[in-house]
């Protein structure tokens, strides 16, 4: 018992402190271009959710890195991890150049996708064609950071995301405002500061990672040459962890459409839960995290009985804190939607969404931890992919476009019906959970 409560403060913690901070890039870029207004907000929301499907699809790498990391250090093999991190690096980095080329040459057809508001859309493509220069080094921290959580020195990827957001948030001040005879860049200037805030949690993360490394007795050289086998296995992994995430993010990126043609208020009350919506599922994220490596080697090690009863114990853990934390969004949401220099009615229309996802955020937190940890430590990435296909799909887009479209329904109610998918997709969890298919020694 010892030994799971030191595993899990030592990695979940960090994790957890680290989601906080990187959920507070858009608490920081948003709370500040909101006192520019709604067009403005509605911007960087638009601009960032095309940019979160690059995040999907990177976190589709690591969580792939993650699996086989861990594993392999379950099995105390040596060579094994090198392959694992090497070649999942050399996809981040390829994926990285391609969505950042799309982001400077499309723009503008990309944003006409989600609003016809031509003044939302232009802030839309200034914010993303900048944003999209982080891409590169946010692959490089991301990989780095696995390995290090693997490693079970997780606080430092958690420094190098501080560092990070000082310089996020200073940057923000000078450059959306114009302070101490910097230019007033607004929506660019939010762009510039993440852009410079990613360079120095890549750099930092690099050589903490470097450093971690020199201390251990692993040896990382680079080896990317899997043979036909590993291949196989590699992409066998990969790509149902690929596609469901591709397929989620696409279907968010419709329902922030379904959000932007309803209109510009109602894009603009969304885009301010965002940043709740983030530290409220970042809070809890270091569960899904220390789920997928404490899991992973344990079936790694063969003792399928502990990696089990450890599951359930981090079920209940993630149970336990989003009731909490939802009581806390009802009773305090309130007053969060104050400091945006909106409408009344807009943030009358927030706060009521801000309960909506109150409702909801038990579940998709035990989605999180079921879905994105456990089951995937086993490497038995299809059963993941099957149920966010079914819940997205199925359920979530058509009666997202059934009640926004056809029965004109309010926002909020558009966004309680579609959020229905989660519940879809936990009780075909729990089933899977429950039947141990998912375990798995890669």
């Amino acid at each position: 018992m010892k030994d799971f409560q030191k595993s899990l403060i030592s990695i979940a913690l960090p994790v957890t402190l680290q989601s906080l901070l990187q959920s507070s890039f858009s608490v920081i870029d948003q709370v500040m271009i909101g006192q520019m207004g709604s067009e403005s907000i509605a911007g960087i929301g638009l601009g960032g959710k095309f940019a979160s499907v690059y995040s999907v699809v990177l976190g589709a790498v690591a969580a792939v890195a993650g699996i086989m990391i861990a594993q392999y250090i379950g099995q105390k093999n040596e060579k094994n991890i090198n392959k694992g991190f090497y070649v999942n690096l050399m996809f981040a980095a390829i994926i990285a150049t391609v969505f950042m080329a799309v982001c400077l040459i499309f723009t503008p057809a990309i944003m006409s996708v989600y609003t016809k508001d031509t003044a939302t859309s232009i802030l839309a493509e200034k914010y993303l064609r900048i944003y999209s220069l982080s891409f590169i080094p946010m692959a490089v921290s991301t990989m780095a950071a696995v390995l290090l959580r693997c490693l079970e020195a997780a606080v430092f990827p958690l420094v190098a995301s501080f560092v990070s957001v000082l310089v996020n948030t200073a940057l923000n001040y000078l450059l959306i405002f114009g302070k101490f005879g910097f230019p007033k860049l607004g929506v660019e200037g939010a762009a510039i500061a993440s852009v410079a805030s990613q360079i120095a949690a890549c750099l930092l993360t690099l050589g903490f990672m470097i450093y971690i490394v020199s201390k251990t007795k692993l040896k990382l050289k680079p080896d990317i040459l899997l043979d036909k086998k590993e291949w196989k296995q590699y992409f066998g992994i990969f790509a149902p962890i690929l596609a469901c995430e591709f397929m989620w993010i696409f279907g968010e990126n419709v329902y922030a459409a379904i959000y932007g043609n309803i209109g510009t208020d109602a894009c603009a009350a969304m885009t301010m839960t965002g940043p709740i919506q983030g530290l409220m599922i970042g809070a809890l994220s270091g569960l899904s995290q220390a789920a997928g490596i404490m899991i992973g080697k344990a079936l790694g090690n063969n003792e399928y009985d502990t990696a089990y009863s450890d599951s359930k114990k981090l079920i209940k853990y993630g149970l336990a804190g989003s009731i909490i934390l939802s009581v806390l969004l009802v009773v305090f949401g309130k007053y969060y939607v104050l400091i945006y220099n909106v409408d009344t009615s807009v943030q009358t229309l927030c706060y009521r969404l801000l309960i909506v996802f109150a409702i909801v955020s038990p579940i998709k937190v035990q989605n999180m931890i079921i879905g994105g940890g456990i089951i995937r430590s086993g490497g038995k990435t299809k059963y993941v992919m099957w149920i966010d296909i079914i819940g997205t799909w199925i359920f979530g887009v058509p009666l997202g476009l059934l009640s926004a479209f056809v029965l004109k329904l309010p926002i909020t109610y558009v966004y309680f019906i579609l959020s229905q998918e989660e519940l879809i997709r936990l009780i075909i969890s729990l089933v899977i959970f429950r039947k141990k298919i998912w375990m798995d020694n890669i």
